[in-house]
């Protein structure tokens, strides 16, 4: 027995427990190279090489593809995808999660499942469902094209295709952290003669703002860089329905790869902004968004 007690106390204390829960040294550095062995391979070289090959033919070279008129159209056309596309998530994010976090109503688990579905679904059959109801053969395209409406092959299809492939990331953001701080605040407020709208923007909103930033990053990054919905409706007509990836992809396939990686190296620079946006807020605003959650 008397051999027991300090066995226990060391577990008391902790002693015992950080020695199971710390590596040896040789396996930690074992550890940390492969995490950047394998960051450095699959994502440092393959970055570094997209800006390498982009001013390989020189910066002269590199100005005129970024310049070149088809190419300003995709920046201007990616942008603006990205500020119809994101604020629309950002009202159904907050409403979503406000909703799911805050109420009880028939479909609340139903509604939950559903913001995950574009996580489910691939970007491309996201696409071809929007052609099979807005397009000329399908259920809503002959009546569209009596009255002069575009959908398919035209930005408003751009728009809802990325809307479609974003809309969870805001909501995803908010919904766990709403749940988590519960109710109690707004009931508060609500009895101190608070409206429901006043509740809201002056507590709920507060409490979940850098969640909801970190939401915005993440949905912007997304919506500049989709790919595979948006090929399916723009048409790929040039200097009209083509963002930034669709660019690439046409000047790839047309051997001007000098273009091809100028033009990906902006939506690379691009991305990387949103990434050092992202770390910035994570860094300056540790200690707020810690205080928000336990709050």
């Amino acid at each position: 027995m008397s051999d027991a007690i300090p066995l226990d106390l060391d577990f008391a204390t902790g002693d015992r427990a950080r020695s199971v829960t710390t590596e040896r040294r040789p396996v930690r550095i074992a550890l940390i190279l492969i995490a950047v062995a394998f960051l450095t391979l699959f994502l440092l070289l393959p970055l570094f090489a997209v800006f390498l090959e982009a001013v390989r033919a020189g910066f002269g070279s590199y100005w005129s593809a970024i310049s070149e008129p088809d190419a300003i159209a995709a920046m201007k056309l990616t942008l603006m995808v990205a500020a119809i596309a994101v604020p629309a998530n950002l009202i159904f994010g907050l409403a979503a999660s406000w909703a799911i976090a805050k109420f009880e109503f028939p479909g609340k688990s139903v509604l939950n499942t559903l913001i995950d579905l574009p996580f489910s679904v691939s970007p491309v059959i996201s696409g071809l469902v929007y052609v099979l109801l807005f397009g000329l053969q399908g259920y809503f395209g002959p009546y569209l094209q009596s009255h002069g409406i575009q959908i398919i092959f035209a930005v408003p299809g751009i728009v809802l295709a990325t809307i479609f492939v974003t809309f969870p990331f805001v909501a995803r953001e908010l919904v766990p952290l709403m749940q988590e701080q519960g109710t109690q605040d707004e009931e508060a407020a609500l009895s101190l003669g608070a409206s429901g709208l006043k509740t809201f923007f002056l507590v709920t909103l507060p409490n979940v703002k850098w969640a909801l930033l970190y939401g915005v990053i993440l949905c912007n990054a997304r919506a500049m860089g989709e790919f595979g919905a948006v090929s399916v409706v723009s048409g790929h007509i040039r200097g009209k329905t083509n963002t930034m990836p669709l660019q690439v992809e046409i000047l790839y396939n047309e051997y001007n790869f000098a273009a091809a990686f100028a033009v990906a190296s902006l939506l690379a620079l691009l991305a990387l902004v949103t990434l050092v946006i992202k770390v910035a807020l994570e860094w300056r605003f540790t200690d707020q968004i810690a205080a928000s959650r336990r709050h």
